[in-house]
């Protein structure tokens, strides 16, 4: 059975406030979009993702493809936006179709939805009311309402392909979200599990809530780096993936870039797995010259592959020669584009260490480096 998540991003959530819709507004060291994203790309049943995204925010797309996601410019109803995106996915049996601003959805919420699919068309995560309902008008209780079988809805609304594609082109007009759309095609919905931590994100308030939540479940990991590369016979060094002119080129066994082995060694350290050393021998001869890109890409492969997403690199060139500041900008896009990252997430400094050292005798470059990884 192939799977995909459809990821609706394409509201505006105005009640929220903030610069910009709610979606892309920061939450425990991400965007609300990003943790979202993360608990469907990390789930082993979800092999496709699919996102809807808002005719402003289109200028995202190129980000999100560049991850594997299928994007599609949504419409002016919410039912306009999923019958978009359900084009995106036409070979996949099954969809979940799921509000970007539900940031907190479990595991076990999307299992659930997807084992009740076995034996009906449609399943949707819904909490049976329990507190008391009132009616009321000008802030006064005008009467009492049964809550004997009502259910809060929430995401991901889970369907068999075919049966939620017949649905949608059957429908006419606004719907309050798909399981409206399926009931009003005849299907059958079961009801699975939902949880009060699957919030969905809509006035201020909910951003500190859904903080605490992904705070408690997160798995946060730093790593720190260290290296160290002399000067050498050269005409120029490799800084951070950057060519830099240079009237000496750094020693070591690959293209000794020191700023690039130090954020690798960073993001190994975060994961426990050892160093450079230890994926890349320098006794063996075949990563001779090699470029240090190579190295990079890898820890940011094995980041991904253990469900991780890396937040930030902060790296540090100590040295007294060559100037690193006229190069920053390049180095930091250079480091952004070889971990598949913003550049807003990378940082790239330099320093010096007042003349004292081996740094300040010019001999060498050194450089410190921090990586954090998050798993939701």
């Amino acid at each position: 059975m192939r799977v995909c998540a459809l990821i609706v991003a394409a509201g505006r959530g105005t009640r929220a406030g903030g610069p910009r819709p709610k979606q892309w507004q920061p939450l425990a060291g991400a965007r609300v979009i990003d943790h979202t994203l993360d608990a469907f790309s990390g789930h082993p049943r979800v092999d496709q993702i699919a996102l809807v995204l808002h005719a402003d925010d289109m200028g995202e797309a190129a980000f999100f493809e560049e991850q594997g996601i299928a994007v599609v410019q949504g419409g002016a109803e919410r039912a306009d936006s999923v019958r978009a995106g359900l084009s995106l996915a036409p070979d996949c049996d099954v969809v979940l179709i799921h509000d970007a601003a539900r940031p907190c959805v479990s595991a076990q919420i999307i299992d659930d939805v997807l084992d009740a699919l076995c034996d009906s068309q449609g399943a949707a995560p819904g909490l049976p009311i329990t507190d008391a309902l009132w009616t009321g008008a000008e802030a006064r209780v005008t009467g009492t309402q049964d809550r004997t079988g009502l259910y809060t809805a929430q995401t991901p609304q889970g369907f068999r392909m075919p049966a939620i594609c017949a649905a949608h082109a059957a429908y006419d007009g606004p719907a309050a979200d798909d399981v409206a759309v399926a009931r009003a095609h005849g299907l059958t919905v079961a009801i699975t599990q939902g949880s009060e931590d699957n919030l969905k994100i809509t006035t201020a308030p909910d951003f500190t809530r859904a903080a605490r939540i992904l705070e408690n479940t997160m798995d946060i990991r730093t790593g720190n780096g260290f290296d160290v590369h002399a000067f050498g016979e050269g005409d120029h060094v490799m800084l951070c993936g950057v060519k830099i002119p240079h009237d000496q080129g750094l020693l070591g066994h690959s293209d000794a870039d020191v700023g690039l082995h130090t954020i690798t060694d960073a993001i190994y350290g975060a994961l426990a797995a050892g160093d450079i050393g230890t994926h890349f021998p320098p006794s063996d001869p075949q990563w001779k010259g090699a470029q240090s890109h190579i190295f990079l890409r890898h820890a940011g492969d094995m980041a991904r592959s253990e469900g991780f997403t890396l937040t930030h690199v902060d790296c540090t060139l100590i040295c007294e020669h060559p100037k690193v500041g006229p190069h920053a900008a390049e180095m930091r896009a250079a480091v952004a584009g070889m971990l598949g990252i913003e550049v807003a997430r990378v940082s790239v400094k330099a320093t010096t260490s007042e003349r004292l050292g081996f740094t300040g005798r010019g001999e060498g470059i050194a450089c410190m480096a921090t990586a954090t990884l998050v798993k939701s």
